[in-house]
């Protein structure tokens, strides 16, 4: 597998505010003195651990060879396996159809978002349910609404809702939503879920989606208050987390450029007056190895003992992260499971887990 695995997509790539408009800015800054409080799902001084389940999304940037022959029972053994080591979260990516333009890298095979995280809720007991990213831009907030808090009541209370921008212009092409106006799309599609998350009979009025208050939805989430993690590493996406998330989920920033962005996202936070409500600031950390592995894994894995890995984890915390996706280079489904079983063994007990 080619070292470009070691650089991840960025799902906002060519983001920028371009055709927002003025009064979408007052109804930005309007929200700011009325929203919701923020809410942090990991508690204080944790380190939580999650992963993009492998079979679900199978980019040549990261998918093993043995996935594109793997099916539901291979996903299945992978989800009660990170339930069973304690993994925070599993996660599954959300496109719709891909271009043949872009094919040939993305590859066609995406699951769906919704039918899946479902389907893996009633396999599990406690992990927890991310949608990593869905693309909001796609879809009437009420859909998007409707469909994660079902899933939060039918999973006890496990969902996370990541949304980003997307990135693919064909694809949008398709779905007949402006790709040029995606930004706009997305913050105005997250104030809309937001307020048909906390109340059932939604009421709001954007520039492309209304709801009059007279229509209810249920079943309403189990959580009091849904997160809502924003994904992307552009600097509309930063400024997304900050006035918008109770997360963040980079998609492919840099170690090195971390802190900086880190310190970017709260500095945005606090001119928005939301500097006291708590964001839970995720990554990406590079492929691993738990072990000496007997095959090329690659010169952009950590590889080695629990110390190496454990260092490159905590290094992450001691930035301010509280959530890191991990990923095991393998080449088999054992091999993977195996290597979920080393990381809970040797790893986990130096963490400060959730």
């Amino acid at each position: 597998m080619p070292d470009t695995m070691a650089t991840f997509p960025l799902s906002s790539t060519g983001e920028d505010d371009s055709g927002v408009s003025a009064a979408l800015l007052t109804g930005r800054q309007e929200r700011c003195a009325t929203i919701t409080p923020m809410a942090s799902i990991i508690p204080e001084g944790s380190l939580a651990i999650g992963i993009q389940l492998p079979i679900q999304s199978q980019s040549k940037f990261y998918v093993e060879p043995w996935e594109e022959g793997a099916g539901s029972e291979e996903l299945a053994d992978v989800c009660r396996k990170a339930d069973e080591v304690g993994l925070f979260y599993v996660a599954v990516c959300d496109h719709v159809a891909v271009p043949r333009a872009n094919a040939e890298r993305m590859q066609t095979t995406w699951y769906d978002t919704i039918a899946t995280l479902g389907w893996i809720a009633g396999l599990t007991k406690s992990v927890r349910l991310l949608s990593h990213v869905f693309v909001v831009p796609y879809r009437h907030p009420l859909q998007t609404a409707k469909a994660f808090a079902t899933l939060d009541e039918l999973s006890a209370g496990r969902a996370i809702l990541g949304v980003g921008a997307g990135h693919v212009e064909g694809e949008f092409d398709l779905l007949g939503v402006d790709f040029g106006n995606r930004g706009a799309l997305t913050d105005e599609a997250i104030d809309a879920i937001r307020i048909a998350l906390d109340d059932e009979w939604p009421e709001f009025h954007g520039e492309t989606w209304n709801a009059d208050g007279e229509s209810g939805l249920r079943p309403r989430p189990r959580q009091e208050h849904l997160p809502i993690w924003i994904g992307g590493s552009s600097k509309p996406a930063l400024r997304r987390a900050a006035t918008r998330g109770d997360g963040w989920l980079p998609q492919g920033t840099p170690r090195d450029k971390m802190p900086a962005d880190i310190q970017y996202l709260r500095e945005h936070r606090a001119d928005a007056g939301l500097g006291e409500e708590p964001i839970d600031i995720g990554t990406i950390a590079e492929p691993f190895y738990v072990g000496e592995p007997d095959w090329d894994v690659g010169s952009y894995a950590t590889t080695g003992p629990a110390d190496k890995i454990t260092a490159s984890l905590l290094d992450f915390h001691a930035m301010g992260v509280n959530h890191v996706q991990v990923r095991f280079r393998n080449r088999s489904l054992s091999e993977l499971l195996d290597q979920l079983d080393a990381f809970k063994e040797e790893v986990m007990p130096h963490l400060p887990n959730p």
